[in-house]
């Protein structure tokens, strides 16, 4: 039942993607916001099947976390999902995606049309640069910047690896950067249909301050998403009934 569950979830939020891209496409010509709108409208769908199709419920934390201006989002990357679900606390945001994406029908219009900041990734220290001025042309404009720090989806409790792209942006942009934690990847793998039921939880962790050196930096952004993921990984296993070892972890030593 999950499996087809999930198929008919994952067919309608094609189908409902194609639809709002196709109704909403007057936007493309006449308004930034009404584009913006328009990719929530289909957040907004996304998340009420994913509640009532696959049984998976959304729940953000620490919302109060959020400062006022422009900041720096830096989420743990578990899935799709975590590029989605900013859309419905967040105002504007933009975020940094691979130069690929825009090609993509649908998906990549509304990408052009909103802003978001594509980046070559094998491009080395000249992507660096572009995105750090891509992402200060975006600041200006009160929105707020979004970022994986480790650049590609990971499974949970899987070993991290962070990025310095992260760090050059923090430091070139002078702003706060929110850590997010999250375990979405229980309910919402990286690769594959299925849909497991559960509560996504995204937790928004107290901003650091602009200002410190790249080590302690890094180790503070570290730190606390993993320490806060880890703990909302044992938190989802436990609703879900199931045991690190059900998803190829160990206990942690």
């Amino acid at each position: 039942m999950i499996l087809v569950r999930s198929l008919i979830f994952t067919t309608l939020a094609y189908i409902t993607m194609i639809l709002a891209a196709v109704l909403c496409s007057p936007a493309l010509l006449v308004s930034r916001r009404l584009c913006v709108e328009a990719v929530r409208l289909w957040v907004r769908i996304t998340r009420f099947n994913l509640r009532y199709i696959t049984g998976i419920k959304t729940e953000f934390r620490g919302l109060e976390h959020l400062p006022d201006g422009p900041f720096i989002w830096a989420s743990k990357h578990q899935s799709m999902y975590d590029a989605l679900a900013p859309w419905l606390v967040l105002d504007h945001p933009a975020i940094i995606i691979k130069k690929e994406l825009l090609w993509y029908p649908f998906f990549g219009w509304y990408a052009w049309r909103t802003d978001m900041i594509s980046i070559d990734r094998s491009g080395g220290a000249k992507t660096l640069k572009n995105m750090i001025a891509a992402s200060a042309k975006s600041m200006k404009g009160n929105r707020q910047l979004m970022i994986f720090p480790e650049g590609t989806r990971q499974k949970p409790g899987a070993k991290p690896f962070y990025r310095p792209g992260i760090f050059g942006l923090y430091h070139a942009l002078d702003l706060p950067v929110v850590p997010v934690a999250t375990n979405n990847g229980l309910c919402w793998p990286a690769r594959g249909i299925r849909r497991t039921p559960g509560t996504i939880v995204i937790e928004v962790l107290p901003p650091i301050e602009t200002g410190l050196e790249k080590n302690a930096f890094m180790k503070r952004l570290e730190t606390d998403i993993e320490t806060a993921s880890e703990a909302l990984l044992e938190e989802g296993l436990a609703e879900q009934g199931r045991t690190r070892a059900d998803i190829g972890l160990a206990t942690p030593s």
